[in-house]
């Protein structure tokens, strides 16, 4: 099976976390509208989520590209199954990461709207994991995903890594 290109790569990101935290809240942010007070504090918080959200995302995709040998996309088949650095912790950091993201342009910004995004985002995604990745990853890994699945939790990492494979 042959790996993405970089421009398939690049594309995946910009149909996906791109629109998701940029776009998206392009259009709903409305400095009108907010019940979020707008402090030093909410805006120094939002700067660390943002540092937290991107770093995981960034970390998570370059797993993807190297270990996966597919994009973040789920239409993309990946050839390996990542249980690497934060993938050791929790199944789903690359979406912790946008969802930090989300969190930090809502602190940042004090933008409601964006707050209720990040929150529909969020659920879309519980329902998602459960019904439709899931099972896929365990059509396509089997044992080894089930074994995972079982030790690593879903969103709350770990305190220590999970060692059982790769």
């Amino acid at each position: 099976m042959k790996e993405p290109s970089l421009i398939q790569h690049l594309r995946d990101v910009i149909l996906l976390p791109f629109m998701v935290t940029c776009v998206i809240p392009y259009l709903l942010y409305n400095k009108t509208q907010t019940f979020i007070p707008d402090n030093i504090i909410l805006k120094i918080l939002g700067i660390c989520f943002f540092i937290v959200g991107i770093s995981l995302f960034l970390w998570t995709n370059y797993l993807f590209k190297t270990f996966a040998k597919g994009t973040l996309a789920p239409w993309s088949v990946k050839q390996n199954l990542v249980i690497r650095g934060p993938y050791k912790y929790c199944r789903n950091p690359m979406i912790t990461g946008v969802l930090f993201i989300l969190i930090s342009e809502t602190l940042f910004l004090h933008s409601t709207n964006i707050l209720i995004w990040a929150s529909i985002f969020f659920f879309v995604h519980i329902f998602y994991f459960a019904f439709k990745e899931e099972p896929d990853l365990y059509k396509r890994f089997g044992e080894e995903y089930k074994t995972y699945k079982k030790n690593v939790p879903r969103w709350i990492p770990r305190l220590t890594a999970y060692t059982g494979s790769k």
